[in-house]
């Protein structure tokens, strides 16, 4: 499997700008450490960063959407894009899976939808 999807971006040293991308430009919020907005903002570095963990042999790649949840995308104010953020992320790993599957049609490549836990604490009954 490929490794971790935040630090490989994190080594690129985006800045504000960088995960605005055009489209979220006068968005009212900080963007910056949202790493699944660069699905919709930078998504050729998510492709690129795909593209390197499978060139290095991975087999299974996951999806940039650890924190692309409701919850998580709250703090962000990008709750509503949640679901064109999951199929954008889930479109630039296959494609970039794809393609290596074509370069070498006897090992194929799997992509895995990625899912973390939330920074919210759990309701508690007591």
């Amino acid at each position: 499997m490929d490794g971790a999807m935040g630090s490989m971006i994190y080594s690129h040293e985006p800045t504000e700008e960088d995960y605005r991308g055009e489209r979220f430009k006068d968005h009212p919020v900080l963007l910056k450490n949202c790493t699944e907005i660069m699905c919709l903002s930078q998504p050729e570095l998510i492709k690129n960063i795909h593209t390197a963990y499978l060139e290095a042999g991975s087999d299974i790649i996951e999806t940039n959407t650890f924190n692309s949840s409701i919850i998580c995308m709250e703090e962000f104010q990008l709750h509503e894009h949640v679901r064109e953020l999951n199929i954008a992320a889930v479109r630039i790993a296959r494609e970039a899976a794809d393609e290596m599957t074509r370069k070498t049609p006897f090992k194929p490549r799997f992509v895995a939808g990625s899912i973390g836990p939330t920074k919210k604490k759990p309701f508690s009954w007591r």
